[in-house]
């Protein structure tokens, strides 16, 4: 898997008093654009919660370019940039038209719901690995 894209339209609810969308509003697009990464590979979060493990965001460094507002079409792109045995590392980008709006790196680990790390389960890891 080399890179993942969905689109979002922004609605109302997503800006904030100026119009423009509003900078918590693109953490849930970063979101959508990893679980439906996931979901494309095979992966839902209710069979991993079964399984007793859950994905947290360890890390996240964001960079806002320019302003999305009301009625935008966006294009989330995911890619995974780097994988450890708890640790996947994601280079996401949220665009208009092709150009960047917003791009983050975000850390998310593997998780015990009880609590502490767990390790990618080899399923996951095989369906991320590059070529796959």
């Amino acid at each position: 898997m080399t890179q993942h894209i969905i689109p979002v339209r922004i609605y109302y609810e997503d800006t904030d008093f100026s119009g423009n969308v509003y900078h918590a509003a693109y953490l849930k697009f970063f979101e959508r654009g990893r679980t439906e990464l996931l979901r494309d590979l095979g992966i839902h979060h209710h069979e991993l919660a079964s399984e007793g493990l859950a994905f947290a965001v360890r890390a996240m460094e964001i960079d806002f370019r320019a302003a999305a507002r009301i009625d935008d079409l966006l294009e989330v792109s995911t890619e995974v940039a780097e994988m450890s045995g708890v640790r996947l590392v994601l280079n996401q980008t949220i665009s208009r038209e092709g150009v960047a709006v917003t791009s983050a790196r975000v850390s998310v680990v593997t998780i015990k719901m009880s609590g502490g790390p767990a390790r990618l389960p080899k399923a996951l890891r095989q369906r991320l690995e590059p070529g796959a």
